[in-house]
C-alpha cells in the first residue's frame, strides 16, 4: 500500500514543530515501511513549501496561505490539490489525518480518508472543563462525519468523542506504538544516582505541571535527596494568560525543593532515551491525554512510572503491576507511590520489567503496524467496491 499522513507536526529537523501526534506517526510510518508499504508525509503549517525524501519517506512541507478571512480555506484547497495530484500519479492510495481542529473537513479527495482520534480540541476542552470554540467544534464534527473510516488510539478517547459529537461511527482501536530498538533497557545510564524523577513532555496545565510542584514538595520532605528533572517545551497557560507555565511552576515549589529541580527545556528527540535511562522513576500527573507515547517509551525502557489514573490510563498501566496510577490532585498519595519506589529497588525493578513486557506484547511498532495494515486493507477494499 501507499499510505499518506496529513499532519501539522512531525519530528524531523526540517519541520517546524513536533509533539505526541508527530511522534506516533513517525513510529507507525517506520513500522509500515518494515512491512513493505510506501509512506508519504504531508506537513502543513510550515515555513516554506518543500519536497524531500529521508529514510525512504517522501515529505511534502506545505506553507499555509495568508489571506484575511480565507487563509484556512485556501490552505485546504492547496492541500487538496497536492494530495489529489499524488493520487493521480499513483503515489498514494489512502490518507490518514488526525482529528485535531478538523483540517480535513473541506477536503475532497480521490482516495479514502481515514481519521484517527489522537484527541480533538473539543475532547481536550472537555477534559480541561473549559468551553470549546464553536468553529473548532463544527470543523472537527464535519471532518469526522466526512471520513471514510475511523480509528482511535484508545477506547476512552473514542467513547468520549462519540458522546461529545453525537456520533454513531464505529472506531477501530489501534494504540500508539513505539520502536523497541530505539527504546530499550540496554542504553547505559548516565548516572548511578538513584534519586532522579523525570517528567518529559510539554510544560502545560493540562498535563498536570501545576500539580507536580506540590507532589515534589511532598516527595522532597520525605526523601530530601530526590531530584526532579523536567524536559519539554514551555507553553503559555490558557487559564491565566501567563506566557510561561515554567514560570508559574517555580512559585509553587518550596524553596529547598526548587533547588533540586532542573529544567532542561526541549531536547532533540533522539536524546530523550538517554535521559529516561538516567531516571529512577518517571512521573506523569496529566489531566488530558488520548494515549500518551511518553508513558509507553518510559515503560519500554523498563522504568517504573507513577501516572494519572484518568480515563485512558487503564489501557496502558495495570495499577500496582507495571506502574502506579493516582489522581493528579492526590498530591500526598502520588508522592507516597514515588517514595515507595525510591525506597525499594526490588519493587522498582520488578515493575519496570513488567512494564517492558507489556509494551512488547501490546505497543511495539511490529504489533501496531500489523493492526494498521489490516485496517487499511479493509478500508481500501470497501472504498473500491463502493466506487461506481
Amino acid at each position: 500500500m501507499k499510505i499518506a499522513f496529513l499532519t501539522s507536526e512531525y519530528p524531523h529537523p526540517k519541520a517546524n514543530f513536533a509533539a505526541g501526534i508527530g511522534t506516533s506517526i513517525m513510529n507507525l510510518a517506520k513500522g509500515l515501511q518494515q512491512l513493505g508499504h510506501e509512506i508519504t508525509v504531508v506537513i502543513y503549517g510550515q515555513d516554506q513549501d518543500e519536497t524531500f525524501t529521508d529514510s525512504g519517506i517522501a515529505f511534502y512541507k506545505v506553507k499555509n496561505l495568508k489571506f484575511k478571512g480565507l487563509s484556512r480555506y485556501l490552505t485546504q484547497k492547496k492541500i487538496q490539490r497536492l494530495l489529489n495530484t499524488l493520487v493521480c500519479e499513483k503515489k498514494i492510495d489512502l490518507v490518514e489525518v488526525a482529528d485535531w481542529t478538523g483540517i480535513s473537513d473541506r477536503l475532497r479527495l480521490n482516495c479514502p480518508v481515514v481519521i484517527k482520534l489522537h484527541g480533538s480540541d473539543t475532547y481536550f476542552c472537555h477534559l480541561d472543563r473549559r468551553p470549546v470554540k464553536y468553529l473548532n467544534y463544527s470543523r472537527e464534527k464535519k471532518a469526522l462525519q466526512r471520513a471514510d473510516a475511523h480509528a482511535s488510539v484508545s477506547k476512552y478517547v473514542a467513547e468520549v468523542t462519540s458522546k461529545l459529537f453525537q456520533l454513531k461511527n464505529t472506531f477501530t482501536i489501534i494504540p500508539n506504538g513505539i520502536d523497541l530498538e530505539q527504546f530499550n533497557n540496554n542504553i547505559a545510564s548516565l548516572s548511578s544516582d538513584e534519586t532522579t524523577l523525570l517528567y518529559f513532555g510539554t510544560l502545560i496545565r493540562k498535563k498536570g505541571l501545576l500539580e507536580l510542584p506540590f507532589i515534589f514538595n511532598e516527595v522532597h520532605r520525605q526523601y530530601p535527596r530526590a531530584k526532579l528533572m523536567l524536559i519539554g517545551r514551555d507553553a503559555s497557560d490558557i487559564v491565566t494568560g501567563n506566557s510561561s507555565t515554567w514560570q508559574m511552576m517555580q512559585s509553587l515549589f518550596d524553596a529547598d525543593a526548587l533547588a533540586n529541580v532542573n529544567y532542561l527545556g526541549s531536547v532533540p528527540y533522539d536524546q530523550i532515551k538517554g535521559h529516561i535511562a538516567n531516571a529512577t522513576v518517571c512521573v506523569f500527573p496529566t489531566f488530558a491525554e488520548a494515549l500518551p507515547v511518553s508513558w509507553i517509551e518510559a515503560m519500554a525502557m523498563q522504568k517504573a512510572i507513577v501516572a494519572s489514573n484518568i480515563g485512558w490510563a487503564p489501557e496502558i498501566i495495570d495499577d500496582g503491576v507495571n506502574g502506579y496510577v493516582v489522581h493528579p490532585k492526590g498530591h500526598a498519595e502520588f508522592a507516597a507511590k514515588i517514595v515507595a519506589l525510591l525506597d525499594n529497588p526490588a519493587l522498582r525493578n520488578q515493575m519496570g520489567q513488567n512494564a517492558r513486557d507489556k509494551v512488547i506484547q501490546q505497543f511495539s511498532i511490529a504489533v501496531i503496524a500489523r493492526k494498521n495494515e489490516a485496517f487499511y486493507d479493509a478500508v481500501l477494499a470497501k472504498f473500491k467496491t463502493s466506487k461506481p
